[in-house]
């Protein structure tokens, strides 16, 4: 990256219409977050869509989707379980192909309690990928069709290798990996993970998405950029050795607030 990249936001509708015109500044990437609960994605999803195509009318920016998580486990061993989550999959590329989204974010099946025994038994590493395989082999290949991306996002993630290795394994243009700025930091902090910025060095050249939260290390707290201690400069600059051009999105509680956290990051001179 030569020139300050430019940060978007994960929303739901409601607070694009709050933020609308920040978002219609600049080119800014937006992640929707209305299409991750079950109930919306086996509902009227489409009506949710027209909403969406009405109220970003003039974006420029490249548009994702937070994909379905709540409850699902996307390495499960149980088959009727991976059956629903495959189906959820399937949903929310629907939902990605009716809005022209090319990213879907999803969640990491590595555990703090799967770090300490991936090794405690014969052959457990390589299930987890046999597993998430199952699970996804069919998205993936209709998220490749389709010009979409799903981005795996680190939740208790303690090793960073784990999940590059993970999404490596499909090799496929249509998974790549996400770093979740304040997860990153509770493993740091509180499991004795490496650094925030160590995660960002590791995904390399595979990293096409960032959720920019402040944390303390302790919780999930997506507090407003510059509550907490994470290290955004450390982060942004390992950015800058990479040239894949992941979107960079604040996902923080108090939506209200995305606009200082943007504010807080030009003030550093990382981004505008």
């Amino acid at each position: 990256m030569t020139d300050l990249p430019i940060v978007g936001a994960a929303m739901t509708l409601k607070d694009v219409e709050i933020n609308r015109n920040w978002l219609l500044e600049k080119p800014r990437d937006l992640e929707l977050q209305d299409f991750v609960p079950a109930e919306v994605l086996a509902g009227d999803w489409q009506s949710v869509a027209t909403e969406a195509r009405r109220l970003l009318d003039g974006h420029q920016g490249r548009l994702g989707i937070h994909g379905p998580f709540m409850g699902l486990n996307v390495a499960s061993s149980d088959p009727d379980i991976r059956a629903v989550v495959a189906k959820r999959m399937d949903q929310a590329l629907d939902v990605a192909e009716a809005l022209e989204v090319t990213q879907i974010v999803i969640h990491s099946p590595y555990s703090t309690w799967m770090h300490n025994n991936l090794d405690n038994w014969p052959e457990q590493r390589q299930q987890v990928i046999n597993l998430t395989h199952e699970t996804l082999g069919a998205a993936v290949k209709r998220a490749e069709n389709q010009g979409c991306v799903f981005v795996l996002e680190n939740i208790e993630d303690k090793d960073p290798a784990d999940r590059r290795k993970l999404v490596e394994s499909f090799n496929s243009t249509a998974f790549a990996l996400s770093i979740d700025t304040g997860h990153a930091a509770y493993a740091y902090g509180s499991t004795g993970a490496p650094p925030v910025d160590y995660f960002v060095q590791d995904a390399g050249e595979m990293l096409a998405h960032v959720h920019l939260q402040d944390a303390d290390g302790y919780a999930d707290r997506h507090w407003p950029l510059g509550y907490g201690n994470v290290n955004f400069r450390a982060i942004f600059a390992n950015l800058a050795k990479i040239t894949s051009n992941p979107r960079l999105i604040i996902e923080i509680r108090d939506k209200s607030q995305i606009q200082a956290s943007a504010a807080h990051l030009a003030a550093l001179g990382l981004a505008q």
